[in-house]
């Protein structure tokens, strides 16, 4: 077959009236990039990446939500210390830090949309008697931008996460059912693709399971 699909080619030009020699180099670009086209768009694997890039990118957002909340806090911890072991989740401490302001302004506000009772108590208790330094207008707003920054983060990365939930339900079911789309995507990212990992020996999906990388909340 492939001897006289050769010899079709090499006798092109004879065969079809009105195609020169300078026709031939054209057209077999133009298939080869059609061929090329057609394999991209029914690639089997072109799911997977899906998966890939978004499990990375969603480890990477964590990385810089947790870098990003360790500035918040420590930098408006010059200006209120006791805040940081009052309110120990990141997205609780960004809102009330946003609304606050000054630790001054505390006793006169409402947490009740962001924090328990009993914690807004003690935090207003703490305010009055805090031992932390006074920062400038121009300080707090820079801490309050970062605070915005910390807080669009986390909700793209629930964005990031919803969509990466269902990709996982709809491609590999069994597996976010058994594993969870978390620990499931990590795994399609070691092996590469979903294929490539369907191909894997049980003791190599249990080495892969076994690293810690795949746990991270």
């Amino acid at each position: 077959m492939m001897e006289l699909m050769r010899g079709l080619r090499s006798q092109l030009t004879e065969l079809i009236s009105g195609l020169g020699a300078q026709d031939l180099a054209p057209m077999s670009l133009g298939l080869s990039h059609s061929l090329s086209r057609y394999k991209l768009k029914f690639s089997p694997d072109k799911v997977d990446i899906m998966i890939i890039q978004a499990i990375g990118l969603l480890d990477d957002l964590d990385k810089e939500l947790n870098t990003y909340a360790m500035r918040m806090r420590e930098w408006y911890g010059w200006h209120f210390p006791e805040l940081t072991k009052i309110i120990q989740d990141n997205i609780q401490y960004a809102k009330t830090v946003k609304l606050m302001g000054y630790r001054v302004n505390a006793v006169d506000l409402d947490f009740s949309e962001i924090l328990p009772e009993e914690v807004e108590a003690e935090l207003k208790g703490a305010a009055v008697i805090s031992m932390g330094t006074e920062v400038s207008d121009l300080d707090l707003a820079n801490i309050r931008a970062l605070c915005e920054q910390v807080l669009a983060l986390s909700e793209y990365r629930a964005q990031l996460h919803d969509y990466l939930k269902s990709r996982m339900n709809i491609i590999a079911p069994n597996m976010t059912a058994l594993d969870g789309e978390l620990v499931g995507a990590r795994l399609i990212a070691h092996g590469g693709s979903l294929l490539n990992l369907s191909k894997q020996p049980s003791s190599t999906a249990q080495i892969l399971g076994a690293e810690k990388a795949l746990f991270r909340a």
